[in-house]
């Protein structure tokens, strides 16, 4: 059976137009023409119309569907690479929706939610490159410090909670702070100086006891427990100046709502009492 560019409209359900577009464009080609030199088509062209029409509802792009017209790939196969791009967007949708209801939930300053949203449409990809950025700024390229790195980076989940979505949004404003970042290369660098990354676990051993038991920091039992933690006085101020920074332990705490991890324990209270116990 022969038929016309409007009879494929009419059976297929597309315009005149889009049939005689992809007839021009070598995907739909004609099986003749009649005596006045129209172009008539066979029930294969049909049969095409129809894998075509569908296809572009689903969103395939011309390329892919005239590899399909010339048998370089199958429908299943583009359908099943499709499906896991629709499921990715789906993901990134869900995140843009949570973090942006949490920028409305704040009802923030104009300039702020300028901010706020900037961060809220981050895609994954930069997403990953802010994270990058603030790790390769602040650690920098050391293979020593790689666990540390894992350790700090925050995993937003495809369909966050508004308390992750929340938290996302103040721990890019955290990885945008350059005295923050300046603060982490600090530590870092004291890693190569011999402050060792577990002072912090050897001070709340050895202080969250004497904090418990009521030592106050400035008596002969606080200088002694200073003592026993074997350092020097000058390199431990200066350790604890830029370890007792509230926002690296805002930065742990955020990454464990982000990463669904516990919450941290808080050795803030260790720190205090060591600083002042070191100022008498």
């Amino acid at each position: 059976m022969r038929y016309s560019i409007g009879e494929l409209a009419h059976r297929t359900g597309l315009t005149v137009k889009a049939v005689r577009f992809y007839s021009d464009r070598g995907l739909v080609p004609p099986s003749g023409r009649n005596t006045a030199g129209q172009r008539r088509f066979d029930d294969a062209a049909l049969a095409r119309l129809d894998v075509i029409r569908v296809l572009r509802d689903l969103g395939v792009d011309l390329a892919t569907i005239r590899r399909v017209i010339d048998g370089e790939t199958t429908v299943a196969a583009v359908a099943a690479e499709h499906a896991a791009a629709v499921e990715a967007q789906i993901g990134v949708l869900r995140r843009r929706r949570q973090v942006l209801t949490a920028v409305a939930d704040r009802g923030s300053c104009p300039e702020e939610g300028s901010l706020a949203h900037q961060r809220a449409i981050l895609s994954e990809v930069e997403r990953r490159c802010l994270v990058g950025d603030f790790l390769a700024d602040a650690l920098g390229d050391r293979p020593e410090l790689a666990g540390v790195a894992q350790t700090l980076t925050p995993d937003l989940p495809e369909d966050p909670s508004p308390e992750q979505a929340e938290a996302w949004l103040e721990l890019a404003a955290l990885m945008r702070d350059t005295e923050f970042r300046a603060n982490i290369r600090r530590l870092a660098d004291g890693h190569e100086g011999g402050l060792r990354r577990d002072l912090a676990a050897e001070v709340r051993d050895a202080v969250t006891p004497a904090v418990a038991a009521g030592i106050v920091p400035r008596s002969p039992a606080a200088k002694a427990v200073v003592d026993g933690l074997g350092r020097d006085p000058g390199e431990l101020r200066e350790w604890l100046g830029v370890v007792n920074d509230p926002r690296r332990e805002r930065y742990l705490r955020l990454l464990g709502v982000i990463n669904g991890w516990a919450a941290p324990e808080s050795l803030a209270p260790a720190f205090d009492w060591l600083a002042e116990a070191m100022a008498a």
